[in-house]
């Protein structure tokens, strides 16, 4: 890389580490935009999943007086289901119809949830919390997103800030770990790709451990609207990136 490049590359590195620790995800997203110009797709990948390790476990440490083993399990059961699941689904589906369909959920909730004062609170019970697990681990399985649909129901709940993010945080780490065994089995991460990582990961924890400054700072309301903020900003990049080369194949 030439120092512009490592300039952008490290800087990406920062701002999803930021990302992470202000509001306990999107990472992939905001380092994707940049990444992508600069490495492959793989490598984007793998690093996004090794970081990953990095901003979800520091972030259930940080959190780890608010975990409560009763509220999490369901979810990652249910997880551990779906993920096999929507590999499996790979073959029959097309990810990119997914994602795009996901990226318009998420701005329809994210402009809803922006335009109303507060939501009211949903109530339910080990059987809805397990069944969000699996619909989660379905979509990460087939999409590679390993936390956008748990986020949400985390709001819909009606949680505070600390419950949200020690739900949401386990359940993407344990998709994470799931992700970077397959890869590390698979043969995909290769000598480059650790170079890179290494590269990259003091940026990265940087950036983290500011964000984590900054949600200190946030109260309840601040902290759901910066969420509803991510999660449209993610709808609009997840519809543009699915919806554009599906809009070419179409008119070709």
């Amino acid at each position: 890389m030439d120092g512009f490049v490592l300039f952008l590359f490290l800087f990406a590195a920062f701002l999803g580490g930021f990302a992470s620790g202000l509001a306990g995800f999107a990472m992939g997203f905001v380092v994707s935009g940049i990444w992508l110009h600069l490495i492959t797709p793989i490598q984007a990948t793998a690093l996004i999943v090794g970081y990953g390790l990095w901003t979800q476990g520091y972030g259930v440490w940080k959190l780890r007086n608010s975990l409560s083993v009763r509220n999490v399990a369901p979810f990652i059961i249910g997880g551990a289901i779906g993920v096999p699941i929507g590999t499996l689904l790979l073959t029959y589906a097309e990810p990119a119809y997914v994602r795009l369909g996901v990226g318009l959920l998420l701005i329809a909730y994210g402009i809803y949830g922006l335009s109303k004062p507060a939501f009211k609170p949903v109530k339910a019970g080990v059987e809805a919390d397990s069944a969000v697990g699996l619909t989660n681990g379905v979509l990460c399985g087939l999409t590679g997103l390993p936390g956008f649909i748990i986020t949400v129901w985390c709001q819909m709940r009606g949680w505070n800030k600390d419950e949200q993010r020690a739900v949401f945080q386990p359940v993407m780490l344990a998709a994470i770990i799931m992700t970077a065994i397959s890869l590390t089995a698979s043969g995909s991460i290769t000598v480059e790709i650790v170079k890179l990582y290494l590269l990259g990961l003091p940026a990265l924890l940087a950036g983290l451990w500011v964000g984590f400054q900054l949600y200190g700072k946030l109260d309840d309301a601040a902290f759901r609207k910066l969420v509803l903020l991510l999660l449209l900003i993610a709808g609009l990049a997840l519809t543009a990136a699915a919806g554009w080369p599906i809009l070419r194949t179409a008119s070709g």
